[in-house]
């Protein structure tokens, strides 16, 4: 009796190998880099999500306009003058920076879960956010708030108090539930501040800075749009060239330093990274929480990859917060269909139903659910 072994490639084994990963090359090879099929699946399908609910985005609202009136007024810049505004200065614009500021805190927040090797140190949680903010609300109140001086705060502050948890979190390690508590040690700190400058401008910049807090794309122009296109046009491939480094660092230390990577730099060079993306995220549309955390989560059940992409976190990112801006958008315009149907209960007037509800609402319910259901998934494990 003889037997045979089977030599045949794991691609003609078993049907997992579309999860398997495969080298992509570009520029002859000078840029190569790993991608699993499913991530990349994933990714094109979040993106294309983002742009269908673009489209949806720049169709409805307090003056509807049909779709082939906006590809008129997208193509050629003519047809009724009020779909032209609608659809060019104000809905395109916080569109786009949608997708641009959900891409931003997506990628950020899979940078930091990943160095950090938890799942729930992402920006919004750590206290990154609020340094940004904090950052961001001083320029307003003392010169203004230009939106290229606020980009320059949110991001200053942000650095600052990335430095500041460091320090405070460099006993344990930049991992562990001690980053996370320290983290929201510092928020809460830094809460009290925001509070207290607040309290000491004046009351059109209080009201600006108000409503800027509680992150909203309500208002939004172009000049916020190109900030963020300028910004992720030189962060976003930086943090792609360090993405393998990346997938080394989550091995561990000592295994990354044995193949090679310089962990402290690349730890550092990230870490500013991921800072960078969520300031210029925060100076566009405000402290917008949830995205950051959700996002790479996300990405990561959905593909079945085994670590962070920085891609399909990205593209879900957008996808997440496009969606959650529709939704603000047309929230009061539902509760008001919703009373017609009813009859016998009036939650709105009629006359706001064209009211628009911050964006940053709508994450933090949704923020504040998902991570009670991550905790209920953990119960009993001891992790964090």
């Amino acid at each position: 009796m003889t037997t045979t072994t089977d030599v045949r490639p794991a691609t003609e084994k078993s049907g997992r190998a579309s999860t398997a990963a495969r080298p992509v090359r570009w520029w002859s090879g000078r840029v190569s880099f790993r991608m699993h099929r499913r991530t990349a699946l994933v990714s094109g399908g979040a993106l294309l999500l983002a742009a269908l609910l673009l489209l949806v985005s720049l169709c409805v609202g307090s003056y509807p306009v049909p779709v082939p009136d906006v590809a008129r007024a997208l193509i050629y810049g003519t047809g009724d003058r009020l779909a032209v505004h609608f659809v060019n200065q104000e809905r395109l614009p916080q569109a786009l920076l949608a997708i641009l500021a959900g891409c931003a805190l997506g990628m950020s927040g899979a940078i930091f879960q990943s160095v950090s090797r938890n799942a729930l140190a992402s920006p919004d949680v750590i206290g990154f956010n609020s340094g940004a903010a904090t950052g961001a609300i001083l320029v307003i109140v003392t010169f203004g708030g230009a939106a290229a001086s606020v980009a320059a705060g949110a991001i200053a502050g942000g650095l600052v108090t990335a430095l500041l948890v460091s320090v405070l979190a460099s006993r344990g390690g930049l991992h562990g539930i001690r980053l996370v508590l320290i983290g929201l040690g510092v928020t809460a700190m830094l809460g009290s501040v925001n509070s207290y400058l607040l309290t000491r401008s004046s009351l059109n910049d209080a009201q600006n800075a108000h409503i800027w807090l509680v992150g909203t794309l309500n208002g939004r122009g172009w000049s916020s749009v190109q900030i963020m296109a300028v910004a992720l046009l030189l962060l976003v491939p930086l943090a792609l060239l360090f993405g393998r480094r990346l997938r080394m660092m989550e091995l561990g230390d000592d295994l990354a330093t044995g193949l090679g990577v310089r962990v402290n730099r690349s730890r550092l060079a990230l870490t500013v990274l991921g800072i960078g993306l969520c300031g210029v995220a925060v100076a566009s549309a405000g402290p917008i929480p949830f995205i950051a955390l959700a996002a790479p989560q996300i990405a990561v059940m959905v593909s079945r990859s085994p670590g962070v992409s920085l891609v399909s976190a990205g593209a879900v990112g957008a996808g997440l917060l496009s969606a959650a801006h529709l939704a603000s958008s047309q929230f009061f315009s539902a509760l008001v269909w919703a009373d017609r149907q009813v009859g016998w209960i009036q939650v709105v007037e009629e006359s706001q139903r064209n009211n628009l509800l911050p964006v940053g609402v709508t994450t933090a319910v949704l923020g504040g659910v998902y991570l009670a259901w991550v905790l209920f998934k953990r119960r009993g494990t001891g992790t964090a």
